[in-house]
């Protein structure tokens, strides 16, 4: 670590003295935009800058913005109309593994609108000074090693429509003043490692996809803006109910599994016209309430409900589905026979269908006998079995010998 950083300083001096001065004559950016160009770039190490990358054609005896051809790579400027300097509005940096540092003369780059350092090896914090970059509309830093939280004063991004910092290894809780970020349409904080409560989100009114999957979140769903289409807050330690979701008229796309979310599947979250992919698996639900859509009903296609505490029996009103196409209700406490209204679906317009690990008896509707497309897996049930019998821990045993001993496999 000690020789690298050596190396850093040695190859930053030399840059410096001999590349940086010859850049200001006849120079149309503004020198301060030159400036820290030059300091992203010497905060990365040049052993993980290849000759075919990006930043090896940033040649600062050449203007940044002037340049043609080849050099340069990556960086979008304005272009004046008075006499006024160029200044950087764009810094896409090509993915090929860039070893460093973001400097916080980042900060000084202050007409960017793009800033994109997507699967790269950057570490370290995010910089503070990213709160100076007020016209950033798109700020992508996934994919790399990035540390620490997110910087309280990116709420000064008013413009910010779309954030990633996806699969980092960032902490923290999530900033209260997040919702400060009015323009923003996309967020993506998965895989990392914040943790805490959720704030209240309404405030990020124009938000369509909202991704906190796999952190340490924990707590209840928090209020959220009502223009979203997509949720995903899976693998994370969010408890309670899914009371909040029941407005969200616009959402497409709803995955809350591997939580410890309890109480019902409620028809009001089964009922969300527009929702066609609904995963609540690996959680604590102890209802699903489906009611009859002989009419017009939602567009839900996949219900992904595995490995919860489901009782009863199946509900027969998810053949009342049109759209469905896939149904995953195993590891659950379902019990009683399988519908014959099930028997139609298999052989029209389901294509999967997992009922395994629960307690279901009885005979299989005639339909389940015929060859259909359809994949999935009825094991570990007591069907074709006597009533009073169901498959419990491996072995046929009495119900009232098995009730509340069911075990997932």
């Amino acid at each position: 670590m000690a020789r690298t950083r050596v190396v850093f300083l040695l190859y930053s001096t030399l840059t410096i003295i001999l590349n940086l001065m010859p850049s200001q004559i006849n120079s149309t950016t503004l020198e301060a935009d030159t400036q820290a160009l030059l300091e992203v770039k010497l905060a990365i190490d040049p052993n993980s800058v290849p000759p075919s990358s990006y930043l090896n054609s940033w040649d600062f005896t050449v203007d940044p913005c002037e340049s043609t051809g080849s050099q340069f790579l990556g960086i979008l400027c304005n272009l004046p109309l008075d006499n006024s300097s160029s200044r950087v509005t764009a810094l896409d940096l090509d993915s090929i593994g860039y070893d460093g540092f973001l400097t916080p003369s980042i900060g000084n780059l202050t007409e960017l609108t793009m800033l994109n350092l997507d699967k790269n090896k950057f570490r370290g914090p995010i910089p503070q000074t990213i709160s100076n970059l007020r016209k950033l509309t798109r700020l992508t830093l996934s994919d790399n090693f990035f540390t620490g939280p997110i910087p309280l004063g990116i709420s000064a991004l008013k413009n910010l429509q779309h954030l990633d910092v996806s699969f980092n290894r960032l902490s923290g809780s999530l900033p209260s003043n997040i919702s400060a970020l009015r323009s923003l349409t996309y967020m993506s904080l998965s895989n990392n490692a914040f943790a805490g409560r959720l704030p209240d989100l309404t405030g990020l009114w124009q938000l369509q996809t909202l991704d906190l999957s796999i952190n340490q979140f924990y707590g209840d769903i928090p209020n959220l803006p009502i223009s979203l289409r997509k949720i995903y807050f899976n693998h994370n330690i969010l408890s309670g109910h899914l009371t909040p979701l029941k407005g969200l008229k616009l959402l497409k796309w709803l995955d809350v599994s591997d939580n410890r979310l309890s109480g019902a599947i409620s028809k009001d979250i089964m009922s969300l016209k527009g929702v066609v992919h609904l995963n609540v698996s690996y959680n604590r639900f102890t209802t699903l309430e489906v009611i009859n859509y002989s009419l017009e009903g939602p567009m839900l296609q996949v219900l992904e409900a595995q490995s919860n505490h489901l009782k009863g029996h199946l509900p027969v009103n998810l053949v009342t589905l049109q759209n469905l196409t896939n149904v995953n209700l195993a590891n659950n406490e379902f019990s009683g026979i399988i519908p014959n209204e099930y028997g139609a679906k298999v052989i029209t317009s389901w294509r999967r269908l997992y009922l395994d690990h629960n307690f279901l008896q009885g005979n299989l509707p005639q339909e389940f006998g015929l060859k259909t497309n359809v994949r999935g897996s009825l094991a570990n049930n007591c069907l074709h079995c006597p009533p009073n019998l169901v498959l419990c821990h491996g072995a046929q045993r009495p119900a009232t010998e098995c009730v509340g001993n069911h075990q997932a496999p």
